[in-house]
């Protein structure tokens, strides 16, 4: 097992100029990182090959793993020709993880506002979603690749719907980028939704939340989850998730892949991106 940071949790400094995606894989090197997760933000690679080159070679000079190539997509609610142009453009990103080096990929399968991802809904967009991720996993496999979907973008996000998409494309290079997170935006107790989630793992990304119940509005700065309870990015080991128990569950599991930090919360990125892998590190060596 090795605890890495994602490059989303600097987007922040990168879109600010503070550094690039190579000075976050330094920054997260000198903190302490044992491996970088690559999240284009504030960057892009699908028609940057120079940059990916240099990315590799900065991580070999750094002395850390690249652990994943994470991307957006969504397959729904397009036409034929939308439908196979995003597949297209996805697989060209397979094509990039592959160039990075990298043997995991994350993509996503769709996204919706809360009003419309009622059961109804995903079940008319299910077969959809299934066709699409198993001709990216197909093309994937050429390269060793296991691709992924998180529980993401309140549509697929709780976990029988992850596991339903996982169990129909059927394909042993097809998992589950678990984020321990984003389950709350569904409603769902991270620990009871970890322990379930662990036998179809790729990744496990820590992040934290601040929860307040729907009848206690906290102000600004708060986002409402699909049953209107108010979350609010936190420091790993700093919110309200079981973060103990978190990590129990993965260890326990016998998990030996990549962990990557999120973090998203109000407080400048690289001291809560820091002081969440200093936690970690931490709780992972206590329990």
């Amino acid at each position: 097992m090795k605890i890495g940071v994602s490059t989303y949790s600097l987007a922040r400094a990168i879109n600010a100029g503070e550094f690039d995606v190579l000075g976050a894989i330094q920054w997260i090197a000198d903190n302490g990182g044992q491996h970088v997760e690559i999240v284009p933000i504030g960057y892009s690679l699908d028609e940057n090959p120079a940059l990916i080159d240099a990315i590799v070679e900065k991580a070999a000079e750094v002395g850390i793993e690249i652990s994943n190539y994470a991307i957006g997509a969504k397959f729904i609610d397009l036409d034929e020709a939308g439908y196979r142009a995003e597949i297209e453009r996805v697989k060209k990103h397979v094509d990039v993880a592959n160039r990075l080096g990298v043997k995991r990929m994350r993509h996503d399968v769709a996204s919706r506002p809360i009003p419309e991802t009622g059961t109804a809904r995903f079940e008319a967009d299910f077969d959809t979603i299934v066709k699409a991720s198993v001709e990216i996993a197909d093309y994937a496999n050429q390269y060793g690749i296991v691709t992924s979907i998180e529980n993401h973008g309140f549509h697929v996000q709780a976990t029988e719907r992850v596991h339903r998409i996982i169990e129909a494309v059927n394909r042993p290079n097809f998992r589950h980028t678990i984020d321990i997170g984003n389950f709350l935006c569904a409603d769902e107790n991270s620990v009871s939704a970890v322990k379930k989630s662990m036998p179809y793992a790729s990744m496990v990304h820590l992040k934290d939340f601040y929860v307040r119940p729907s009848y206690r509005n906290p102000g600004e700065g708060w986002f409402r989850s699909t049953s209107g309870n108010y979350l609010r990015g936190a420091v790993v080991g700093q919110g309200d998730i079981d973060m103990y128990e978190v990590i129990r569950i993965v260890k326990a599991a016998g998990y030996e892949g990549y962990v990557s930090i999120e973090f998203e919360g109000k407080e400048e990125c690289k001291w809560g991106t820091k002081a969440a892998l200093d936690n970690a590190i931490r709780i992972w060596n206590e329990v």
